[in-house]
């Protein structure tokens, strides 16, 4: 079991970037995978704090498509999993926000309902 831990800073311009924070005196080998494959050209650098290191994944041009695509971080020595990020894009993310949408608006009329019978049943103060 590893004892390192990734902290997610941020998803830009095509590259997750992370802090990977340990014990470790050694620098980690970090492996990221997609599709069950590897992911190239992660970067893993010291941060100038003992134990501290920044992580950097560019996101390969073959996991930019239409549906969810999910990668997940490994610590190579042991092969346990430090974390994961997700992407989703296409036709999958608009039926997804098209589904939460009309959802959102069922409620709010079922709310609307309920609040017009309460003022209706309810007697003047």
């Amino acid at each position: 079991m590893s004892n390192l831990i990734l902290t997610k800073i941020h998803l830009r311009n095509g590259i997750w970037r992370g802090r990977l924070t340990g014990p470790a005196a050694a620098q980690p080998q970090i492996e990221v995978r997609h599709l069950d494959q590897p992911v190239p050209d992660v970067a893993l650098t010291a941060t100038g704090t003992a134990g501290q290191w920044d992580l950097a994944v560019p996101l390969p041009p073959r996991a930019l498509a239409d549906g969810v695509q999910v990668f997940v971080i490994l610590d190579a020595s042991d092969q346990t999993r430090l974390g994961d990020f997700t992407l989703i894009a296409g036709e999958a993310a608009a039926h997804d926000l098209r589904a939460e949408v009309e959802l959102l608006r069922a409620e709010m009329d079922m709310l609307k309902r309920a609040f017009r019978r309460h003022c209706l049943h309810t007697p003047p103060p």
